[in-house]
Formats: C-alpha cells, sequence, structure tokens
C-alpha cells in the first residue's frame, strides 16, 4: 500500500487556495494516483480565513473527514499565522511552507518550532511580478514541488498548461507558468 500524503492549506478567501488544493490533486491523477481535494468553510466572503484539503495516495482514499494530521501544511497568507495555529496535528517529520519574506529560521524563531522543515517563497510578490495580481496559489505549488517528493514540478506545469488552458488566454497561463517556476528556484528551506 502506498503512503497517503495530506495537504492542508491555510488562506484567506479570494487567494485561490482552492485552486490549487485541485491542481494539485488533478496533477497526481494525471499520474494515476488517487486524490481529494475538498475546501472548508461556510458563508465566508473574500478575505475570511479558510482551509482547502489535498489528499494523494497511489491506493483508493476512503476517508471522507478534513484532514487534522497533515504531512504537509501550506499557509497562502502570513497575517493568519497570529490569528491561526497553522501547525495543529503537523508531526515532528511534517513540512510547513508559508509565504514570506522572512527566512525559514525567522519563521521558525518567530513560531518556537522545533523539528518540522520549514519552506519560505515570497509569493505575493512572485504573484504580482509574473502574473499582475496578488494570488500566490501558483507560486505556492512551485515551492511545494521543492519542497516535498510529492509532485514533480514538472508534472505541475504540464497539469496548469492544460488546465489553465481551457479557461484563460496564453499571456496568463506563460505568467502563471513562470510564477509556478520562480517560486520554486526562490523557495528556501530548512
Amino acid at each position: 500500500m502506498e503512503k497517503l500524503t495530506e495537504v492542508r492549506w491555510h488562506a484567506r478567501g479570494g487567494q485561490g487556495a482552492v485552486t490549487a488544493a485541485k491542481l494539485l490533486a488533478e496533477a497526481a491523477l494525471s499520474q494515476g494516483k488517487y486524490f481529494q481535494a475538498f475546501p472548508e468553510y461556510g458563508p465566508e466572503r473574500m478575505g475570511a480565513p479558510i482551509q482547502a484539503f489535498t489528499r494523494i495516495s497511489g491506493d483508493p482514499i476512503y476517508i471522507k473527514s478534513s484532514i487534522t494530521n497533515p504531512d504537509i501544511v501550506v499557509v497562502l497568507d502570513p497575517t493568519l499565522l497570529k490569528s491561526i495555529d497553522v501547525t495543529v496535528g503537523l508531526a515532528d517529520e511534517g513540512i510547513l511552507i508559508i509565504n514570506t519574506d522572512a527566512s525559514p529560521a525567522e519563521i521558525r524563531a518567530s513560531m518556537g518550532l522545533v523539528g518540522r522543515s520549514v519552506f519560505t517563497v515570497p509569493a505575493t510578490q512572485i504573484a504580482l511580478d509574473t502574473i499582475g495580481k496578488p494570488i500566490p496559489n501558483t507560486p505556492m505549488l512551485g515551492a511545494l514541488a521543492k519542497a516535498t517528493a510529492l509532485m514533480r514540478l514538472e508534472d505541475i506545469r504540464s497539469h496548469l498548461q492544460a488546465s489553465f488552458g481551457k479557461k484563460f488566454a496564453s499571456d496568463v497561463i506563460e505568467g502563471n507558468v513562470r510564477a509556478l517556476e520562480q517560486a520554486y528556484e526562490e523557495a528556501k528551506g530548512e
């Protein structure tokens, strides 16, 4: 049985966490994996804290609940670190990926983290530079590819191009691919 990998996404409405969770899952499907991707929110509106979840496995997934003990936590909005304990349930060998200009060492010190791998990437700035909008979801997928062995950058890129090709103009697709690749290069970890 292949290991089940669970990813919990923390963001605010409108930052693209649900889209990122689905893109990651669909990229896994293109690799022959089983997946689940779903959000958890109520009547919140743009800017309200939300969570999204992705499960990936080589075997069918029968779990029907939120993810409470993730292997990977991805934080799209660093302001959430002041109001939510994003590390709840994250094991000592887990991976934390945060959209921030701060270094992994600075994040580790400010959060009092022991254990866990910490990766940081300035995803919002990368999104502004490449797609012209402060939507950090695509850059965070690039950082996730660098921080984990869950999915190769090439696989995410290929799926992103195919998926976005059905909905967006070529310049939007190219900007998102640049954001994905730049974040992969700029993500720092310890």
